[in-house]
C-alpha cells in the first residue's frame, strides 16, 4: 500500500504541475527536474528511488490524494481528476500494445544517452521528452484537452513542458501498476489510500 500510494501521488503531482503551467504559468523547477528524472530511471530498487529517495519530493501529490479522495467537504478539483484518469487510461492502453511499449523503451534509452550531451532540464531534453509523448503515447487515445490560458498554452516551451510532465505521469502510472495499483483499489480501498497518504505526510514533518 505504501508503494502504491507513493506512485499514485506521483501521478497526482504530474497532474497538478500541468495545471500550474496551463493556468498560471507556474512551475516549481526542482520538482520539474525530479519528474523528468523519473522518466530516465528505468531500473530502480524501489519506487521511491525514482523520486530521489525522499518522500518529501512527493508531498504535493500526497496532499492531493488526501484532498481529492478524502471525505472532507472541501471541493474536489474535477480538472485534476480528469488529468489523472486520462493518464491512467493511456497507460492501460499502452500495456496492451507491445510494439508501442518497445518503442517507448528504445526512445527512453535514446533520451538517457542524450544526457551525456545535454542538461536534463535543457530546452533540447524537454523537447525530446515531449516528442516521445507525441510519437508514442498521444496516438493511443483521444488527445487530453488541457484547460488554461491560451496565451500560456500557445507558447511552444510550455507545450513541451506539459507533454514532458504527461510522460512523467505515464511513467508513474506504469510504476503504480507494477506495485499492484488497480482502479478498484482507488474505488474500494479509497480510505486506506488516504490514510496511507496522511501517514506518509506526517513522516515528512
Amino acid at each position: 500500500m505504501r508503494q502504491q500510494t507513493l506512485t499514485f501521488a506521483a501521478i497526482c503531482q504530474a497532474a497538478a504541475m500541468i495545471q500550474g503551467i496551463a493556468r498560471k504559468n507556474q512551475l516549481d523547477e526542482p520538482l520539474f527536474e525530479l519528474m523528468l528524472n523519473s522518466i530516465v530511471i528505468t531500473d530502480p530498487k524501489d519506487s521511491l528511488e525514482v523520486y530521489g529517495s525522499d518522500i518529501a519530493h512527493l508531498k504535493k501529490g500526497l496532499q492531493l490524494i488526501v484532498s481529492q479522495l478524502g471525505d472532507t467537504t472541501a471541493e474536489k478539483d474535477p480538472e485534476i481528476t480528469r488529468y489523472i484518469v486520462s493518464m491512467l487510461n493511456l497507460e492501460r492502453r499502452l500495456q496492451n500494445k507491445k510494439k508501442d511499449l518497445a518503442s517507448l523503451g528504445s526512445r527512453i534509452d535514446q533520451c538517457q544517452r542524450q544526457l551525456d550531451h545535454f542538461e536534463l532540464t535543457s530546452d533540447t531534453m524537454i523537447a525530446n521528452f515531449a516528442n516521445v509523448y507525441i510519437d508514442v503515447i498521444s496516438p493511443l487515445a483521444t488527445r487530453i484537452q488541457i484547460a488554461g490560458e491560451q496565451s500560456i498554452l500557445k507558447q511552444v516551451g510550455n507545450q513541451n513542458r506539459i507533454r514532458a510532465l504527461l510522460l512523467s505521469g505515464i511513467r508513474a502510472a506504469v510504476l503504480w501498476r507494477q506495485m499492484g495499483g488497480k482502479r478498484r483499489v482507488i474505488l474500494f480501498r479509497r480510505r486506506q489510500v488516504v490514510a496511507e497518504a496522511q501517514k506518509l505526510l506526517k513522516s515528512i514533518h
